[in-house]
């Protein structure tokens, strides 16, 4: 007797409408950002006239574009299920460095007076070299990734104090300021730097083979190497790709501030870990999209401009800025009902 029965439904076709709305629920909460950042926007009208000025809007843009640099950073090696702590610490090493070399020794410089071209370029390389040093640590040697980039924070740190003797690098050559001061549109250069490369990492993320092998590295590295990946290549270029941004975004914030001080860069990454948090960048790996860290980037700018302006203390934005990465944690608790290891 033939069998009647229907034949059972594959199993990628049952999980496709639960598939559907976990897509949907993350989506959600990218989007749901968009109406908290309009109500800033509202409320800072409110706070203050001069908040919704042009003025003020690209000042906010031209302060986060640093920020920005280094959430793309962090948020492409959160992607792959690690950390890097020590982009903080990039931002001040790498521009220091190279303010050193370029600088004469009667200015606390080394001397060397190198040309401009070769000390930017130095400044790049600092940063490279930073995130393969990790790279290797982390994926050769097999340490964690957490410790090992926290250390690494400690020893630039440690450096930069030590390099600069403590002082404040002054007169630098105008290259080092270009980005912050010069503009396109009345926006300054920096914004534009910061959005291209939010653009490209986008693109790269959604159509290029090596956006999907990041997530799939994220997901599950051990299916990713199985499926012929080569994880160790990627995660490598990874950190150094991060190294390089967070060193873009070190010239970004000395031409903003106009100075670099043994101090630069200093409790920046918890800026970053809340911009790229509450911007639905998962802790754990293989989930999160550009455009959701940048709308992270702009809200917490944003917020810092109008507590800034309705003159908040310092301490008290650090206070919110916590606060805002225990609710994001908790909301994408609740809206992926996965912990969070």
């Amino acid at each position: 007797m033939a069998d009647t029965r229907a034949p059972a439904q594959p199993p990628a076709t049952r999980r496709a409408p639960g598939q559907a709305r976990a897509l949907l629920i993350r989506r959600a909460r990218e989007l749901a950002l968009l109406p908290a950042l309009l109500a800033v926007l509202v409320i800072g009208g409110f706070v203050n006239d001069a908040f919704l000025t042009e003025r003020n809007l690209v000042s906010v843009l031209g302060s986060s574009a640093a920020l920005a640099m280094v959430v793309l950073a962090e948020s492409l090696v959160l992607i792959t299920g690690k950390f890097d702590l020590s982009l903080e610490s990039v931002v001040g090493i790498a521009p220091a460095l190279g303010a050193l070399l370029v600088l004469p020794a009667a200015k606390a410089g080394f001397g060397t007076e190198l040309p401009t071209a070769l000390a930017l370029s130095a400044v790049l390389l600092v940063g490279a070299a930073v995130g393969l040093l990790n790279g290797l640590l982390v994926v050769k040697l097999r340490l964690n990734a957490f410790i090992v980039t926290l250390a690494m924070l400690i020893v630039l740190r440690g450096v930069l104090v030590g390099a600069t003797r403590g002082k404040t690098l002054f007169d630098m050559p105008d290259a080092f300021f270009a980005m912050a001061t010069g503009t396109v549109l009345r926006v300054p250069v920096s914004v534009w730097v910061a959005a291209a490369a939010f653009a490209l990492a986008g693109l790269t993320l959604r159509h290029h083979r090596v956006g999907r092998a990041l997530y799939a590295i994220g997901g599950n590295p051990e299916a990713a190497r199985a499926a012929g990946i080569r994880v160790d290549r990627v995660m490598l270029g990874v950190f150094v790709t991060a190294g390089v941004l967070a060193a873009v975004g070190g010239i970004m914030r000395t031409g903003y501030v106009g100075a670099i001080n043994a101090n630069q860069g200093q409790n920046m990454i918890f800026t970053v870990f809340a911009a790229a948090v509450i911007g639905g960048i998962s802790l754990d790996g293989g989930r999160g999209t550009m455009s959701g860290a940048l709308t992270g980037v702009l809200l917490l700018g944003t917020v810092d401009n109008l507590l800034t302006q309705a003159q908040v203390q310092a301490y008290w934005i650090q206070a919110i800025y916590g606060g805002i990465i225990l609710l994001a944690l908790m909301l994408a608790r609740l809206t992926t009902g996965r912990a969070q290891d």
